[in-house]
């Protein structure tokens, strides 16, 4: 019964189709709402649920092993319609829980009597929300069902279902992620992959002895990244205020004042391009640890998307292992030991000649002008990493910690301690995308004064992502900070490594045009 044969399918209804259905269901709404007699509305308020559907096939699931046989017992479900045949003295509709579990329920005469039947007929559509009570047994051909005593619309449904046997665009699945929700699993499995991620991430986190804050969002100064801003303007205070691009000063704060070890996981807002690997709104991790460096931050960081890894894979046939299946089916390996290389070494390789934090700024503004890489506002740092993001980034698939970056691109970041013009920080890329970043601080705030000084003079020459001086945490490093190591990861981006999916699809209302 569950399975719709293919001349029954129907196809993509026109506007006018829709219209005219949404003209029906509103009478039937009408109708339902005419008396309590109805089944309390076409909106009730409550219902007498006994059981989900989960739990139902969980417990009486065997019985498809033996057709036309009966539980014994008496269940209260609900579900939303998916599926309906409607026939002279019986009628059949597949029942849809949340996590897409479905069940069968059979609304026959005998089983509620001829006029209940008759209203079934005519006031429940595909898409309504419906309760039934009945037995629970095993159809003729087997198939799990409840045999329904008693039937009452859950919540009438205005608006047609898409046809549930065809793929969604990807336009409605993201504009429209109720309906991506109701028909496709794997946007059902992602919403699940995320919260056990979360889940993981914060366990992790406890046994660390790690403390959970939460620093602001509207903030006088933005800071903490190279971003441009979201501005808006607060009346109550009469001053501008930028939505934050990342939460990293408030969070230095904390450890000035003996917070050690601190995360927060909240939404981070840059006011940049958007594509396969970027967003706007985005979901931000970071954390600070007193007393580590760069490499013990990746030693923790490497911890948290393995023990991800293993909580995404209970209860699959992958427990236990840290090899997780992207939606197109590859198996990606995020076991291991993570490789750690060179970006200047990297890059030199990759160039075919030595590339060193001494080469001059000519010199690599005519290695990028005779491979075709533009390079906004140049300076030795930002002409290093666009020609490694050329020559290496995209050739880096299994997880990969690049490290010693130049100086002038990281600000917050602390002087190599044997590298002169190198900082002690990497980035992580997965799949040929960069997904966190961890330093060893810079806590000193005279040098962390200058570096100020530095970007400001940057943003003056024109760079709007340059950072500005920020006295208040200037003031607060100045009553001293201890050596930490930090990191930044992308929620959403962690998704696309533990899923193969693009980062609109690991949103779940994500932000478009």
């Amino acid at each position: 019964m569950s399975e719709q044969p293919d001349s029954a399918r129907p196809e993509a209804l026109s506007e006018e189709e829709i219209f005219e259905q949404k003209r029906v269901r509103l009478e039937k709404r009408e109708r339902l709402n005419e008396g309590a007699e109805l089944g309390g509305g076409a909106y009730p308020v409550v219902l007498p649920v006994t059981a989900t559907i989960p739990e139902v096939r969980a417990k009486w699931g065997h019985l498809e092993d033996a057709p036309d046989s009966a539980s014994g017992e008496t269940v209260g479900i609900a579900g939303r319609v998916v599926f309906q045949r409607n026939t002279g003295k019986l009628c059949f509709a597949s029942l849809q829980a949340g996590d897409g579990t479905r069940i069968q329920a059979m609304v026959s005469l005998a089983g509620v009597g001829e006029e209940s039947l008759a209203r079934y007929k005519e006031l429940v559509d595909l898409g309504d929300h419906l309760f039934v009570r009945g037995e629970v047994i095993s159809s003729r051909r087997g198939e799990l069902s409840i045999m329904v005593q008693e039937w009452r619309v859950a919540a009438k449904a205005l608006a047609p279902l898409p046809n549930m046997y065809a793929e969604l665009n990807e336009e409605t699945r993201v504009r429209q992620r109720y309906l991506d929700l109701i028909q496709r699993e794997q946007a059902r499995v992602n919403v699940v992959t995320r919260a056990k991620t979360m889940a993981s991430l914060r366990k992790t986190f406890a046994e660390r002895d790690f403390i959970e804050v939460e620093t602001p969002m509207l903030q006088t100064m933005h800071g903490g990244a190279s971003a441009r801003p979201f501005v808006t303007y607060a009346n109550a205070f009469d001053t501008e205020l930028y939505l934050r691009i990342a939460p990293e000063l408030y969070l230095k704060r904390a450890a000035v004042g003996g917070l050690e070890r601190v995360f927060e996981i909240n939404r981070n807002f840059r006011n940049e391009g958007a594509d396969s690997t970027h967003s706007p709104e985005f979901a931000m991790l970071e954390s600070y640890q007193a007393y580590t460096d760069y490499n013990g931050i990746a030693d923790l960081t490497q911890a948290l998307i393995q023990n991800a890894a293993l909580a995404v894979n209970e209860g699959t046939e992958r427990e236990g292992t840290r090899t997780v299946r992207w939606a197109d089916g590859t198996l990606f390996d995020l076991g291991g030991d993570w490789d750690r290389i060179s970006m200047y070494g990297t890059l030199s390789e990759a160039a075919g000649r030595e590339i060193t934090p001494e080469t001059s700024v000519e010199e690599l503004l005519a290695l990028a002008e005779a491979e075709g890489v533009e390079v906004r506002l140049p300076n030795h740092g930002k002409l290093v990493e666009e020609l490694w993001e050329h020559f290496v980034k995209d050739g880096l698939t299994a997880p990969t910690f690049v490290m010693d970056f130049p100086v002038e691109t990281s600000p917050l970041t602390r002087h190599h301690r044997s590298i002169p013009g190198v900082v002690e920080k990497w980035d992580l890329y997965v799949r040929g995308f960069e997904l966190a970043t961890g330093y060893s601080e810079l806590v000193d705030p005279v040098v962390q004064r200058e570096r100020f000084v530095q970007q400001a003079a940057e943003a003056a020459r024109g760079d709007d992502e340059a950072m500005r001086i920020d006295e208040e945490f200037l003031r607060a490093l100045e009553h001293g900070m201890p050596p930490s190591g930090g990191m930044g990861m992308g929620m959403d981006r962690l998704l696309m490594a533990l899923t193969g999916l693009g980062i609109r699809e690991t949103i779940l209302f994500p932000l478009v045009k």
